[in-house]
């Protein structure tokens, strides 16, 4: 073989390898997972900060939410309407163990409306029964992401050595949520015991419920040929370009049911059952190669039930816990194809191995009066333990909340904080880097008012 023919080989070879490993390493990461808790909880800021113990005493215009046999205890309070807000600063500090330079620190904040209600309670037929119209955000996906990423590789070809070198910026924007629109109903069977339902509408018609990734890679490849004797052989520099966007409109409804037991006049318990659902999922596909696509997919959204209870020592202090259950390993994405891939880890359902989850919440009420009274300020704490689903075992998460308020009249005010934490949890969130892990801070900050319209 002449040498010019032995150079344009090289140079074709090296062009065949850079081609190939610039597609290998721009496949983007893929993210599933939620980045508020995913676990199905309630709303409202005197829920927060009991630590989210309100399975068994939920007594606000937020109930529907907990348990909707607690709509109950509002029967002697009148219509009421409560409003929720909630601000949240997510600081993720991302370990990519496999490329230690991609290693970094990045923060989301956001603001939203959590929850709004309206519940009139009345009687028919002799019973006490109590309804209301309930909006609530379930989950958020918002996130933003940026690091580096360099790799090399080394090649044999006729006897010498191509080295290739590669340095991207990877970017990667997430941003929606699921949000239900609810019908409560609660009926008090006996003095003791009430029942509840709550159907709940997640349609993107009537609320948010979609979502939206957006991946970017952009950077340089650079493959360095063999030199053949006389024929020295210049780097192949080729420039790194790549986007897309996929985005997700989900639709589907669900039932959650609740009993409430008033054992005395200090003990109540409360049970809540969350159905199973399949949602639809249109899911739409935009490449900076390819024409934009549309898929019809699903997701299949897991089965969840709790109980709690809640005990009051003295007029003005109560204290309240929960247990709660939510089976993961349901949580179950079918592509266009057919195909069942864990929502958890990206993978075919028969290689993930999730198992349930298990909430557990502990929380406090004092209530300090003036001698009328005409006003009311509690003092609320609580801890957790709210883990997260992963591949294997699930990611342990523990946090703890505080909150005060303000009663005066017919309007409440409650603020509340909550911290949640988990170190060394995310292996689960991205699929295409090895050892990957997370240490997660999140501060929440919940907000509410309840008007009582007697």
């Amino acid at each position: 073989m002449s040498g010019i023919s032995k150079r344009t080989w090289s140079y074709f070879l090296c062009l065949c390898f850079s081609l190939f490993f610039i597609f290998m390493n721009n496949s983007v990461a893929q993210f599933y997972d939620f980045t508020s808790t995913p676990n199905p909880n309630g709303s409202g800021a005197r829920a927060l900060g009991m630590g989210g113990a309100y399975i068994g005493g939920a007594d606000d215009a937020t109930a529907a939410s907990w348990n909707p046999g607690c709509l109950i205890n509002l029967q002697d309070s009148g219509a009421e309407f409560s409003i929720v807000f909630n601000g949240k600063h997510l600081i993720e500090k991302n370990n990519f163990g496999s490329n230690p330079g991609s290693s970094n620190t990045m923060s989301v904040s956001d603001e939203t409306i959590n929850y709004c209600s309206i519940v009139y309670p009345f009687q028919l037929f002799k019973r006490n029964m109590v309804i209301s119209l309930n909006y609530q955000n379930l989950y958020d996906f918002n996130r933003e992401w940026d690091f580096p990423v360099t790799f090399t590789e080394k090649q044999e070809m006729m006897g010498s050595i191509i080295l290739m070198q590669t340095d991207e910026t990877h970017s990667f924007d997430q941003s929606g949520m699921l949000s239900a629109l609810g019908l409560a109903y609660c009926i008090q069977i006996i003095p003791k015991l009430s029942f509840g339902l709550t159907l709940n509408f997640w349609n993107d018609d009537f609320t948010q419920n979609k979502w939206e990734q957006k991946y970017a890679v952009i950077g340089t490849n650079v493959v360095t040929p063999p030199d053949f004797p006389q024929i020295p052989s210049e780097p192949i520099r080729t420039d790194i370009s790549y986007n897309a966007m996929d985005s997700y409109s989900f639709n589907g409804f669900n039932v959650n049911l609740g009993l409430m037991y008033r054992v005395n006049s200090k003990l109540s318990i409360g049970t809540v059952f969350k159905s199973p659902f399949t949602a639809d999922i249109d899911h739409k596909i935009k490449t900076d190669e390819e024409p934009e696509i549309m898929l019809t997919e699903k997701l299949k959204m897991p089965m969840s039930y709790g109980i709690g209870f809640s005990y009051r020592l003295t007029d003005y202090f109560s204290i309240a816990g929960d247990i709660y259950k939510t089976k993961w390993q349901d949580f179950i994405y079918t592509d266009h194809q057919g195909n069942d891939i864990s929502f958890v880890t990206g993978k075919n359902k028969k290689e993930s191995d999730i198992k349930s989850t298990y909430q557990v919440r502990i929380g406090s009420e004092y209530l300090l009066l003036n001698q009328n009274p005409t006003y009311i300020i509690p003092v609320r704490a609580g801890i957790f333990y709210d883990p997260a689903p992963a591949q294997g075992s699930p990611d342990d998460y523990y946090g703890f909340s505080v909150g005060t308020g303000l009663t005066i009249q017919n309007i409440a005010f409650d603020i509340a904080f909550q911290y949640r934490t988990g170190n060394d949890v995310g292996e689960s969130t991205i699929i295409n880097y090895d050892n990957f892990s997370q240490d997660i801070r999140e501060y929440l900050v919940y907000s509410s008012f309840v008007v009582y319209l007697k």
